[in-house]
């Protein structure tokens, strides 16, 4: 028998649910607002979830509601409701096209939302006609005013958040970058009355008419101050956001580029790419190059004073008590007082952004010009936001590095390098920090609350261990006293049939998971959560920063330089520049030459490796030591947790590794270190064994698994000398290659992702690049390249 619920019940249930999911698109709208910024400062995966959820939630509740709506005005009101209440509740419909237009914040979760921005064009036309359908059916309402006053501030927040992802769209970027064509000399196309006018060069930036490009860009004879960096980064972004699409800019450009950054000192270089990344994240994922423009300006006026205006006309009305139900006009209020106030701490966000600051001053030309009135209060606030570097004591207090430790609220970016060590996850090995800069006490603290958990899970490991040896251990012993049965009795037979498939039950079970997983194709997501625990940070050290950025200003300068070359033509992905300075350098030219780009940063990852856990104890080079351990473990973590990074070079780096890391284990399985968690150990065991006959040389080129080809490798590099000075140099010069290359062929598109997510180190190392006109040099991988012998 079907239950039929009573007509006034499920109206009640409607209500509720209308109140319910109108609350629910405010509270999503306030965690929007509250976390967004924060996620160019952290790759936290627990805040990506929490905005992943709620950018996808808020859109979808908003519209959910409005269609309650719409359904509840259809309806008879009840006898025992207060005469208004429905026209109340047709008010709440031009409130969740506020919520529609977003926070400022975030407009976009990732960039092909940008691309979607027809379709968000197309749903402000219908979620407008929805909402006026609302107000309609709601007629005649003593609330039509207010009502008209939210509808106009709700349509004018959806198309301003429209116009955001229109202008942050790769089709509008290559748009905005290309010039009008010229036809013959300047002198055809100018009067004798044009020749006093503004240079050509200044319609660069019409866009933005306080930050004038200069006739030449210089740098300053002088230390740079933060505001002279805010002003660089951003013109820097005006003039070369064809970086951001992969089109090329003018020869003028990149020469006045290439001049500018071979000036400039390392931090100061530093500071302006992260200044500039952080504008091209607001520009893509954020409304803020809407709200500083007058079109931006006149709609959040008219938004904000709508909405004003509706929340006095309603709090003033008088007898509200009597019209509508105490929870909805309690429900109103809190839409009217929370919204306004987003509105206005969006608005205090955005006033003392790098945006507005660069807006709001100008680019001085030369050391004479002493800027605008407030360029001292500027410069006093940005320097709120500076750098900050930690000193830290390095290879056993024989070193001090300084490490970047800026305060999470006032970072631009992570300021941090993700690491994955092969040899350390194939023995389980705990995570070794080179620079703790949360310092150890805390860890500590931190381990001593979380050891309760890990030591059940822990427990219920060794559990499930042993039940499996004694479920094994209990099946052969019944299987052999069956058989001894047999030989008696005939039914025996049959017992050993239902006893295997007792004991293989564990095994289907663990059959059907694998099945389920390989159907629904997230073997690679399961295998990723188990290689998260492997992964650590280690924070960007100034002398790290250095020594990359001193070598892309010496590429600068070396193709000048008269040098002996032996030149070794080959098809490999190593550019022109890569100097290896040894005795016999086709003794590791077999590790460059030829060989695919992954499979060679695998290679030299596990060589460093095993070459670092050998020299740790060495008190000779720690500098170059640690920098080629640091980079190796970036290097691999990007190949393997960032494929989208790599995608241009990665080729089949994943089964590489697979096979690698199942040969590593069935190595430690015979040393019977496979659960040791000692990577010096186990780096000791792969260096000890003896190959008379190299492991390519057997296995031929395709084979994919790699590791004792790489303890070849890092013999050959141990016979350099015995202090490691020459190796290390060997070692950091073919990684700074690596690097190079990665940060060259790294798709645009994943490149700009990557700044929602923290920013990467491969970012800074890309722009400098394209800063230092060396794209052409270092991404050729068919050219004939220069092995230098010094």
């Amino acid at each position: 028998m079907v239950q039929v619920i009573p007509t006034h019940a499920k109206q009640v249930w409607d209500a509720w649910n209308i109140r319910g999911m109108v609350l629910l698109s405010l509270s999503i709208q306030t965690i929007l607002i509250i976390f967004a910024p924060l996620r160019k400062r952290t790759p936290n995966r627990f805040l990506v979830m929490v905005l992943w959820l709620s950018y996808l939630l808020a859109d979808w509740s908003a519209n959910f509601a409005i269609g309650l709506i719409a359904k509840n005005q259809g309806k008879d009101a009840k006898p025992e409701d207060p005469p208004q209440d429905q026209k109340l509740m047709a008010l709440w419909a031009p409130f969740l096209l506020l919520h529609l237009g977003g926070p400022d914040a975030i407009t976009a979760y990732s960039l092909e939302d940008n691309s979607l921005w027809h379709r968000h064009f197309l749903g402000l036309g219908l979620q407008a006609i929805a909402g006026a359908y609302v107000v309609i059916q709601s007629l005649p309402n003593t609330l039509s005013v207010i009502i008209t006053l939210l509808f106009i501030a709700g349509t004018s927040k959806y198309l301003e958040r429209t116009i955001a992802l229109y202008l942050a769209s790769s089709d509008k970027f290559r748009g905005s970058i290309l010039k009008l064509p010229e036809s013959g000399s300047d002198e055809t196309n100018r009067s004798d009355k044009e020749e006093d006018s503004k240079p050509r060069s200044e319609t660069y930036v019409q866009d933005f008419a306080r930050q004038q490009r200069p006739l030449t860009l210089e740098k300053p004879g002088r230390d740079l101050t933060h505001l002279d960096i805010l002003q660089f980064g951003f013109w820097f972004f005006n003039n070369f956001k064809s970086l951001m699409v992969n089109n090329i800019f003018s020869s003028e450009q990149r020469d006045e580029s290439r001049v500018f950054f071979s000036k400039l000192k390392d931090e100061e270089a530093l500071r302006i790419l992260e200044v500039e990344l952080g504008f091209i994240y607001e520009g893509l994922y954020t409304k803020v190059s809407v709200l500083h423009s007058w079109v931006g300006g006149v709609i959040r006026t008219v938004a904000l004073a709508s909405l004003l205006s509706a929340f006095f006309i309603f709090h003033f009305r008088p007898k509200k008590s009597h019209e509508f139900h105490g929870a909805d006009i309690v429900i109103t209020y809190t839409l009217f007082l929370v919204g306004i106030a987003l509105d206005f701490i969006s608005i205090v966000m955005v006033l003392p952004s790098d945006w507005t600051f660069a807006v709001f001053s100008r680019l001085n030309e030369d050391d004479a010009d002493s800027g605008s009135r407030i360029d001292h209060q500027l410069n006093w606030f940005l320097g709120l936001k500076k750098l900050q570097w930690k000193t830290q004591n390095c290879c056993k207090g024989r070193v001090v590095h300084e490490v970047l430790n800026t305060p999470f609220l006032i970072q631009r970016w992570a300021g941090s390098m993700k690491l994955f060590n092969f040899i350390a996850y194939s023995v389980k090995a705990d995570i070794e920090r080179i620079h703790d800069v949360k310092g150890r006490t805390r860890r500590r603290v931190l381990k001593a609350i979380l050891y309760p958990f890990i030591y059940a899970i822990n427990i219920f490991k060794t559990m499930c261990g042993s039940i499996a040896i004694l479920n094994h251990a209990l099946h052969q012993y019944i299987r052999d006293v069956i058989n001894q049965w047999s030989r008696k009795i005939l039914v025996a037979h049959y017992a050993i049939v239902i006893v295997d498939f007792w004991f293989m039950i564990p095994h289907f079970l663990a059959f059907i998971g694998n099945f389920i997983t390989s159907s629904l194709g997230i073997n690679d997501l399961m295998e990723e959560i188990i290689m998260i625990r492997s992964v650590h940070s280690e924070p960007l050290t100034k002398e790290l920063w250095k020594f990359i950025f001193t070598e892309l200003q010496d590429r600068v300068k070396r193709p000048d330089k008269e040098r002996r070359k032996t030149k070794a033509g080959r098809k490999g992905w190593v550019s022109g520049n890569t100097e290896l300075d040894m005795a016999d350098p086709e003794r590791l030219m077999r590790y460059l030459a030829d060989v695919d780009y992954d499979r060679s940063l695998m290679l030299w990852h596990i060589a460093t490796e095993l070459c670092y856990r050998k020299d740790k104890s060495n008190k000779e080079n720690c500098n170059g030591r640690e920098f080629s351990k640091i980079l190796s473990d970036y290097m691999m973590y990007l190949l393997i947790m960032q494929p989208k990074l790599m995608s241009e070079v990665a080729g089949i780096g994943k089964i590489r590794f697979r096979d690698t890391l199942a040969e590593a284990e069935r190595f430690f399985k015979r040393r019977h270190i496979e659960n040791s968690r000692n990577v010096k150990k186990a780096s000791k065991e792969i260096l000890s064994v003896k190959i008379e006959i190299h492991p390519r040389d057997v296995k031929g080129n395709q084979s994919k698994s790699l590791l004792f080809e790489a303890r070849a490798l890092a013999k050959e590099l141990n016979k350099m000398d015995d202090r490691g000075e020459k190796k290390w140099r060997v070692v950091s010069q073919v990684w700074m290659e690596l690097l190079f290359h990665a940060a060259c062929n790294c798709d645009a598109t994943a490149r700009m992702e990557q700044l929602s997510k923290g920013g990467e180190l491969l970012n800074f190392v890309w722009l400098a690049i394209a800063h230092l006109g060396l794209g052409d040099q270092l991404s050729s991988s068919a050219s004939e390249t220069n092995l230098d012998v010094r």
